[in-house]
């Protein structure tokens, strides 16, 4: 870092003695970040490069507010909102996020894409998997495949498909030593070589999972050169059909070091964030363009019409939803899904989620399934809504049954503040609670 960094080494060290400034993303599926910014619950400052990141005051505890169960934000810190920002996604887009828990850049990603394209997100450890969709689950995201593979297992399934590949490639973690203290202690010498032809292996299968002119966004949370500079460059000098490009946000941080890795000039076109120079971590970016390549020949998933669904579905279509149209669906078992367009046949691969849960049939009957519930809004169903100082929000968060003024029966929307939060069912007295008790909290 001396040779580095030079006369600014000083100024990088004493970063260290600061402490790190916490900071969350709103998820603009379920909110307006504008309108967010303006109840300032938790004493925010604004993100310069990402327009619906904030930081908040370290009194505050936004990860036990009643929003956060909502789904109104995920808590994910500055520098790492970055890549998906230089990823400059559009809605319509074929989206891969090949390293993608806990789920921070899917669920941003997810929100440009506003329902419209496709996500797949791929963990290849089972239980961050479970964790990943289960984080895109609250995040109320519909268009979300979960995969659990190896990159080198899902290129097979993927052919030059996707427009845009996120590739957070797992590191050295220098970047996070100070937000982190377990990341010193796992450090070694020898850890950034083997990170970086570890990273080489998962940059090639991405390559032949991306489109012509489609492009890879690939981040480190560390500042080896062998894991950043170098690996570009090694990555280029195999694929001489790559160029570099500068996203929008690149004018927000230091450019990167082309003397770290032979020279070559548009490695100035990498992005490094420093601690000392702005306020997040340690992390370095690169947004590579794919000038040429072939199509890919994709299978896609076969849906089933509308005379083969179960009549229970369509019974609490009609009675219940509002505004909100269903397609593409697929059975698994007695589990119903809906989903998103063109999406490739996954068969033979480990799938945790499949596009929007919609229910399940139980005994003759449909039972919506949470992840419905948290993808919809409040004018899609009947709904039960309550403010902040509403005692019943914690009563359903806990588990318990609900009063109310209201004696519809049949299933209905809770919210808190126009954010839905699970289901609830009322039999004319009472709304009985079906928030999922793995996710209720205790008093």
């Amino acid at each position: 870092m001396k040779d580095m960094l030079r006369d600014e080494y000083d100024d990088f060290i004493k970063s260290y003695d600061r402490q790190p400034r916490r900071s969350l993303r709103v998820n603009t599926l379920k909110a307006d970040s504008r309108q967010f910014w303006r109840q300032d619950l938790f004493g925010l400052a604004r993100v310069d490069w990402c327009p619906d990141g904030f930081y908040y005051s370290d009194s505050r505890r936004p990860g036990l507010h009643p929003y956060h169960r909502a789904g109104v934000y995920y808590m994910q810190e500055a520098s790492a909102m970055a890549p998906a920002v230089c990823a400059e996604i559009k809605p319509g887009e074929k989206v891969l996020d090949l390293c993608a828990a806990p789920g921070g850049k899917s669920s941003q990603a997810a929100a440009a894409l506003q329902g419209k394209g496709i996500l797949v997100s791929n963990e290849i450890v089972p239980s961050r998997a479970r964790i990943l969709s289960s984080n895109l689950e609250r995040m109320g995201v519909k268009n979300a495949i979960v995969t659990n593979e190896s990159p080198a297992d899902l290129e097979k399934f993927f052919p030059a498909f996707f427009d845009k590949i996120i590739v957070d490639a797992p590191c050295s973690g220098e970047g996070m030593f100070r937000k982190d203290p377990s990341a010193v202690s796992q450090w070694s010498q020898q850890r950034p070589d083997a990170c970086g032809l570890r990273q080489g292996l998962i940059l090639d299968s991405a390559d032949k999972m991306l489109c012509a002119g489609g492009r890879i966004i690939y981040s480190t949370c560390t500042f080896a050169p062998q894991e950043n500079e170098m690996a570009i460059a090694a990555f280029m000098d195999r694929h001489p059909e790559y160029r570099l490009v500068s996203p929008a946000a690149a004018s927000f941080f230091s450019p990167g070091r082309p003397e770290l890795a032979g020279g070559r000039p548009e490695l100035k076109k990498t992005m490094r964030l420093f601690p000392h120079r702005l306020k997040g971590e340690g992390h370095f970016v690169a947004v590579l363009e794919k000038t040429d390549g072939q199509t890919g020949k994709i299978k896609y998933q076969k849906t089933v019409s509308d005379k083969k669904l179960p009549a229970s579905w369509f019974d609490f279509e009609k009675n219940t939803l509002q505004n909100f149209t269903a397609g593409n669906f697929v059975m698994f078992g007695n589990m119903l899904y809906s989903l998103p367009d063109n999406t490739p046949d996954l068969t033979g691969i480990k799938v945790l989620r499949r596009g929007l849960q919609l229910g399940e049939m139980k005994k003759g009957r449909f039972e919506p399934s949470h992840s419905l519930a948290m993808a919809l809004k409040t004018d899609n169903a009947p709904r039960e809504n309550m403010s902040l100082g509403d005692e019943r929000v914690e009563s359903y968060l806990c588990g318990q049954t609900v009063g109310t003024d209201n004696s519809s029966r049949g299933y209905r929307l809770m919210a808190v503040d126009g954010y839905t939060m699970g289901w609830g069912k009322c039999d004319g007295r009472i709304i009985k609670n079906h928030y999922p008790k793995g996710l209720r909290i205790m008093k």
